[in-house]
C-alpha cells in the first residue's frame, strides 16, 4: 500500500520538519494509526513530493521530518470549472471528480434557476484538498467566492475559451428547444482548440440556463457552446463527462 499523502503549505527541503495541523494528525493517528518512524508522503505545488519520516502524532499534535524528494511538481492543466451549485451531495461529488480530473480552479455561479443560495467555502476546499491527496496531483484547485453569472463574465478574460453545456435547441415551443441551434459536439469543440491555451468549462443548474442567459452566453465572442450528446445528464454526470473528453483531446491525459 502507498504511503499516506498529505498537503502542505509549509516549505519542503531536506532535513527540515514540519508541523501537523489536528486534522492531519488525527488523519495519521487515529484514522491511519500510524506510529513513529512510519513513512509519510508530503507536498506541495512549490517543492514537489518528499518522503517524510513520522515524528510524533498524537493529543499534543503532529511533526514530520523531511528526508528526500520523490517528485518533482508539475503543473496542473490551465482549465477551470464554472458550476451551478445543486444539493449538498451532487455538489461535493463535482468537487471531488473536478479535482480528480485535474482542474485548476473551482468557481461556483450563481443563475437564475440555481436552487442552491450559499456555499460552504471552507467545506468545498477541504474536500478537494482530500481529493488531492487520493489522486496523487499536487495542488488543490482554489475554490473561488459564488458570484453571479453576469458578474463573472463581466470580469472575464477573453484570452481564456469559456465551454459551456448547452443541450437546448432555439426553438422556444419544442421540447428541449427542438434540433434548431443545438450546439456543436463537446468533441469537436474541443479538438479544435489550441492545445495549452487557457480554458474554462461552465456547467449550469438543473432545469439548465434560463433563456436570457444562454442568450448573453450565445453572444459573447470567448464563449463555446457544446453538446454533451442526446441524453440529458445531470449537472455532476456532465462534470465527469465533459472534463474527460477535456482531459482526453486537449488536456494532460494525452501524455
Amino acid at each position: 500500500m502507498p504511503d499516506p499523502r498529505l498537503m502542505t503549505d509549509a516549505s519542503l527541503t531536506p532535513g527540515a520538519e514540519i508541523a501537523l495541523d489536528a486534522e492531519q494528525t488525527h488523519k495519521l493517528a487515529t484514522v491511519l494509526r500510524l506510529k513513529p518512524g512510519a513513512s509519510v508522503r508530503a507536498f506541495n505545488s512549490r517543492d514537489g513530493e518528499w518522503r517524510c519520516e513520522l515524528l510524533r502524532a498524537d493529543k499534543r499534535g503532529g511533526a514530520l521530518a523531511i528526508r528526500e524528494q520523490v517528485r518533482a511538481p508539475t503543473p496542473s492543466p490551465d482549465v477551470d470549472l464554472l458550476f451551478a451549485p445543486v444539493k449538498r451531495h451532487a455538489t461535493d461529488l463535482i468537487i471531488e471528480k473536478a479535482t480528480e480530473l485535474g482542474v485548476r480552479g473551482l468557481q461556483p455561479v450563481i443563475t437564475k434557476r440555481t436552487i442552491v443560495d450559499t456555499v460552504r467555502l471552507d467545506r468545498l476546499a477541504l474536500i478537494a484538498r482530500e481529493a488531492a491527496e487520493q489522486t496523487e496531483r499536487f495542488d488543490a484547485p482554489a475554490v473561488s467566492a459564488a458570484l453571479p453569472l453576469g458578474r463573472v463574465l463581466d470580469g472575464w478574460d477573453p484570452a481564456r475559451t469559456l465551454i459551456y453545456a448547452d443541450e437546448r435547441g432555439d426553438a422556444p415551443d419544442a421540447q428541449w428547444g427542438g434540433d434548431k441551434g443545438r450546439a456543436a459536439p463537446i468533441a469537436d469543440v474541443v479538438a479544435a482548440l489550441s492545445p495549452g491555451q487557457p480554458l474554462a468549462l461552465l456547467i449550469g443548474p438543473e432545469g439548465g440556463f434560463d433563456p436570457a442567459e444562454r442568450q448573453l452566453l450565445r453572444s459573447l465572442a470567448f464563449v463555446a457552446a457544446v453538446s454533451l450528446g442526446p441524453r440529458i445528464l445531470r449537472a455532476e454526470t456532465a462534470t465527469i463527462a465533459a472534463l474527460s473528453v477535456i482531459q482526453a483531446m486537449w488536456g494532460d491525459w494525452r501524455g
